[in-house]
């Protein structure tokens, strides 16, 4: 097939509703991870939370999505995902805002009359109800809008949608913080999911095959999630990769308040955190590549290791540069091991199941953003308040890593049988 082909079959193969939906997924990532970049650092300074209950929270408001997006699935196919969409896009607008306001004078008498603490909590809430239904909202779209000959491309123009946003939020993210101050950080992710909300409201229409399907019964999803909780050998693999995510998450919850209170108080943070998605953008197809051949399990073992070992760099080196190569390294583990995780629970899925079993597969992420706040705070005060010893931190985290990649090694083994009969369906 020529070329002209191919651009003729993508030109004619995607419904209105693909690329509506991936256009304001884009605004949705680029929004997220410009708020992710950015508040430790407003948690922190403007705020005045500890470290401790600073990384806390933030771990809090990047784990809440993951664990979310298991009903968010759901809460989709009921709605429908024109009504999910736009219902997700305004919630997102509210949250944001109110997180960029939380200092202002407008909400005083708020502050005064509820603990702050646990007024932030309730506010970081409403972010994760927004995204647990613009996730399945979107990927459902991709596949439901893409003819069969073109939904594999449908899939790699998402995923590199998603990236591009979470390169571009931080940058922006960086900008605004240094000319209009962090809160409007925030602000300014409010207004681009607002604009979302307008663009699925006049442009947005459910594909056809949606139309045209029947819902499942909540009776159906509830027998379904019985059916995941009854695996035991898949949840125990769920806990253990979620040390991968305790070591991951690091980037948005650690690394902020130890560049900024060990390195350099001026240091652009959000510039820093650009490092990951751009490398993503640029080498996911070549290292895809490179690891075509290796078995989807052993693939996991091996980026676990590499992202775990990736700390070790900015542990023995204090710089601003080390901490690029530290995330650069982290990027490499992420490319070699994310698309063959999620290839690896396609596979282990009962047939009708699937879609069960891939929105478990974001637990992880959730898990370890939840525990990798509380730990990420404690190591800063244990190693750097206490001992003075902040570079301890980062052998800490990686020594999670390794012992995760250990865990995981194991694992295969114990059940290489069972893995290698999955991976061979």
């Amino acid at each position: 097939m020529s070329f002209s082909q191919r651009l003729q079959e993508i030109r004619t193969g995607f419904e209105p509703a693909f690329w509506v939906a991936n256009i304001s997924e884009l605004f949705e990532r680029l929004a997220y991870y410009g708020a992710f970049a950015s508040l430790a650092t407003y948690l922190h300074e403007s705020l005045d939370f500890s470290v401790e209950r600073t990384s806390s929270l933030t771990g809090f408001f990047g784990g809440l999505v993951w664990f979310l997006a298991i009903l968010g699935g759901t809460v989709a196919d009921r709605l429908g995902f024109r009504r999910a969409l736009s219902t997700a896009y305004l919630i997102l607008a509210v949250a944001y805002f109110l997180i960029g306001s939380i200092g202002s004078s407008w909400m005083a008498p708020l502050r005064a009359a509820v603990p702050l603490e646990w007024l932030v909590l309730v506010i970081l809430i409403l972010p994760a109800l927004g995204i647990s239904m613009v996730k399945p909202s979107v990927v459902g779209t991709t596949a439901d809008a893409a003819n069969d000959n073109v939904r594999s491309i449908g899939y790699s123009i998402y995923y590199t949608v998603v990236n591009i946003g979470g390169a571009a939020g931080p940058l922006i993210a960086s900008y605004a913080h240094e000319h209009l101050g962090v809160r409007n950080v925030f602000r300014l992710s409010a207004l681009s999911v607002l604009l979302m909300f307008f663009a699925v409201l006049i442009f947005f229409r459910q594909p056809k095959q949606v139309v045209q399907r029947r819902s499942p019964t909540f009776r159906e999803t509830f027998r379904n999630f019985l059916a995941v909780l009854s695996n035991p050998r898949f949840l125990l693999f769920l806990l253990l990769f979620s040390g991968y995510w305790i070591v991951f998450w690091q980037e948005f919850i650690a690394l902020p308040l130890y560049l900024r209170t060990y390195v350099d108080p001026h240091v652009d943070v959000e510039r820093i955190l650009m490092t990951d998605a751009t490398c993503v953008i640029f080498l996911q197809m070549l290292v895809s590549h490179l690891m075509r051949k290796v078995r989807p399990y052993t693939a996991i073992v091996l980026g676990t290791l590499v992202s775990g070992l990736a700390w070790l760099i900015i542990g023995f080196h204090a710089s601003v540069i080390a901490a690029v190569l530290s995330i650069v390294v982290v990027a490499l583990g992420e490319m070699i091991q994310q698309p063959p995780y999620y290839e690896y629970i396609s596979r282990l899925a009962p047939p009708g199941q699937q879609g069960t079993y891939m929105g478990f597969a974001f637990v992880p992420l959730g898990i370890g953003s939840l525990v990798g706040g509380a730990l990420g705070g404690a190591l800063i005060h244990h190693y750097g308040e206490v001992l003075h010893h902040a570079e301890r931190i980062w052998w800490a985290i990686s020594g999670i890593g390794i012992v995760t990649a250990a865990l995981l090694w194991i694992y295969g083994m114990i059940f290489m049988r069972e893995a290698g009969a999955s991976e061979s369906r």
